[in-house]
């Protein structure tokens, strides 16, 4: 039996809106503090400092089925850098660093999501700090899903990148142990 164009359309639309009817929008529990972005430097090659920033949201979209339909928006507010000690955060929040006053917020959305063989994924996106806009790729993991004890539905990530604060303008001399920032995300979503 020869199938007509039409009959190949139709049947490739209804497999496309199955597919999504599966995706499921979520908010990034930011009010139950359920989702973190910190980072780690090197303080002049002999130690970790550790920070986060504490004022973010974003949403997401996830497809377990289709991980490759999947996308992520995030908004960070960079003066809510928080490393523990109040007079270097004032110094973060500088000129030499995240210039809060002329680059208020930063931003990350995806732009791809590929599912890697170990079960991981590389979720490109542009990451845009201290005014400049940069292709990055997040190593990234499903963490679980399901049902919450309050009636609703969760998701959880986790994920990581790396990334040089010459390339975003910050030229800050901390030495060369201290020249790249490593971003560590742990994200929960509300599904909506």
């Amino acid at each position: 039996m020869k199938k007509t164009l039409g009959t190949l359309l139709l049947g490739a639309s209804m497999a496309l809106s199955s597919l999504s009817v599966q995706a499921a929008d979520y908010t990034i529990d930011t009010r139950g503090q359920h989702a973190f972005i910190n980072f780690k430097i090197s303080h002049l090659g002999y130690s970790w400092l550790y920070g986060r920033f504490n004022d973010f949201s974003g949403s997401f979209s996830w497809d377990s089925t289709n991980p490759e339909a999947s996308r992520i928006s995030v908004q960070i507010d960079p003066a809510s850098v928080d490393s523990n000690h109040a007079e270097r955060d004032k110094h973060l929040r500088g000129e030499n660093f995240l210039a809060v006053d002329e680059f208020p917020s930063a931003s990350f959305t995806s732009s791809a999501v590929e599912t890697l063989k170990n079960g991981r994924l590389a979720v490109t996106g542009n990451l845009t700090l201290h005014g400049v806009t940069r292709e990055v790729v997040i190593d990234a993991a499903p963490i679980g899903e399901g049902k919450d004890p309050w009636g609703g539905y969760r998701a959880g990530f986790e994920g990581s990148t790396k990334i040089r604060l010459a390339d975003f303008n910050i030229h800050a001399q901390l030495g060369p142990a201290a020249e790249e920032v490593t971003l560590i995300l742990s994200i929960e979503g509300i599904r909506q």
